[in-house]
């Protein structure tokens, strides 16, 4: 795992900047240029404490091996390697003629004499860019062919070796590019990566005031850049196309992806609602449904620690739910959950149990392929042809354009001309709640326990409340 450590050398590359690289060459330039402080949100904390944790179960193995030592400087680090130290924790590595720095977390020595870089990363999967990058600029600090080592979230060991040479040589070129810029490269619009960005408030306004294409639901940065190619910069001149005029762009090809981005952009422009086509809902009783998960498990494999329905008559008295204080308990509340289900079959021989998003259908079918129950009746008929499960999501992408930038249910709920719900917790969120619940899982007071139980409830049932008050306001308008 990275952590920030001061250099003298801030114009040194770092791989710690491999992550804001992969996600914005923009964030890069500001990084190096014109860096602001903030607080990480609580989610962010949370990672860092859990991966501070995961680094301090590595290092507590290797002990348990081998001799440690702790370096304290790129000189005391070289005086360590050149003492043939078995195991060097937090090593310091430079090389100015190459202009880069970094900071693994481990060095381990091989039988050859050389040595292994080596990190702690929370991922299940050395496949990530930034990964492969840093862990390459630690093999290129290191001068030797041997592969580095990545300690990964769920207890897996993986190598990282020739195969990351091309990815490192195109961030090296890359980072070096965008340091020389006098001015922050220009970049496009990602409604989820620049909302959690730093940078966010100042970016912003600049998009806005260009009126850039990015800016809308469904338009790719690749496509607005081959659009302005053709003299289209701005939304209002992407509003004023036709869908026959307007040429062919990377995700942006055929009369109906072109016609719905104008429309997008109309929509941006006016507030307007655009319907594509009709829709019939489906007829039945309808249930509707949410599940709240923690992907920070031992194994990484995610555990469902609340499944919550809201029944007829939709209040919040009629909202129901499974839930399990831990993943040791996974199985009885899968088992619980598919208890609810058949229930639920039996009282409304007509059951739709609706949902937003393919996450619930998706999660489903990994519970029953984790349990080996696809051919269980009760999972056969919730997968299979005839499947109660209702995404409420695909009328809304299929069938409108809405004057928003990201077509989240939160996004469309809360907007107060679209379907204006508002959740009593303003903060709550799917990360919110990963971090409430593992405050739950940790708090040793049963009130306090108690308590964090009961907001995590309440944020579910808004959920569940939300795909309700979409529904009503999805069958007013198709009306």
């Amino acid at each position: 795992m990275m952590r920030n450590r001061k250099t003298t050398l801030p114009a040194l590359i770092r791989p710690s900047d491999a992550s804001a690289w992969v996600a914005c060459a923009r964030r890069v330039w500001f990084d190096q240029h014109q860096p602001v402080a903030y607080e990480p949100d609580d989610f962010n904390r949370m990672l860092s404490d859990i991966g501070l944790a995961h680094e301090a179960a590595i290092l507590a193995r290797l002990q348990s091996q081998y001799p440690v030592s702790t370096a304290t400087s790129v000189e005391n680090t070289q005086t360590l390697i050149r003492q043939g130290a078995p195991v060097i924790y937090q090593g310091q590595l430079i090389n100015e003629e190459l202009g880069l720095i970094g900071y693994p977390d481990f060095l381990i020595r091989h039988e050859s004499g050389h040595y292994q870089p080596a990190d702690a990363k929370l991922s299940s999967s050395e496949n990530k860019k930034a990964i492969q990058i840093q862990l390459g600029i630690y093999r290129r600090l290191l001068a030797n062919k041997l592969p580095a080592i990545v300690f990964l979230g769920d207890g897996r060991t993986a190598v990282l070796g020739d195969e990351v040479d091309a990815v490192v040589d195109e961030f090296i070129d890359s980072m070096r590019a965008i340091l020389d810029l006098p001015q922050p490269p220009l970049v496009r619009y990602s409604h989820s990566k620049c909302r959690i960005c730093p940078y966010f408030n100042h970016c912003l306004p600049e998009f806005e005031t260009s009126e850039d294409i990015s800016l809308l639901y469904g338009i790719h940065g690749k496509a607005a850049d081959h659009l302005a190619e053709s003299g289209i910069t701005t939304i209002s001149q992407l509003a004023a196309c036709s869908a026959e005029s307007l040429p062919d762009a990377p995700y942006l090809k055929g009369t109906k992806r072109k016609h719905r981005a104008i429309l997008q952009a109309k929509s941006y422009l006016t507030g307007k609602v655009f319907q594509l086509e009709r829709t019939t809902l489906p007829d039945g009783t309808w249930i509707h449904f949410d599940i709240e998960d923690n992907p920070l498990t031992p194994n990484r494999e995610r555990h469902v620690y609340l499944w919550g329905f809201l029944l007829p008559d939709y209040d919040t008295g009629c909202f129901e739910y499974v839930w399990t204080d831990h993943e040791t308990n996974d199985f009885e509340g899968w088992l619980g959950f598919l208890k609810k289900i058949e229930e639920y079959r039996t009282r409304y021989p007509s059951l739709i149990l609706t949902h937003y998003s393919n996450h619930e259908k998706a999660t489903i079918r990994k519970y029953a392929e984790r349990y080996a129950m696809e051919k269980h009746a009760t999972v056969a008929w919730l997968l299979g042809q005839n499947s109660p499960l209702f995404d409420i999501q695909n009328p809304v992408s299929d069938c409108l354009v809405l004057p928003l930038q990201g077509y989240g249910l939160k996004d469309i709920c809360k907007h107060s001309a679209l379907v204006n719900f508002q959740w009593q917790n303003e903060e709550s969120g799917s990360q919110w709640s990963v971090v409430q619940f593992n405050r739950f899982r940790a708090e040793k007071n049963d009130a306090e326990r108690q308590r964090l139980k009961a907001e995590i409830l309440s944020y579910n049932r808004d959920d569940v409340m939300a795909t309700r008050k979409l529904e009503e306001w999805l069958r007013n308008l198709f009306r």
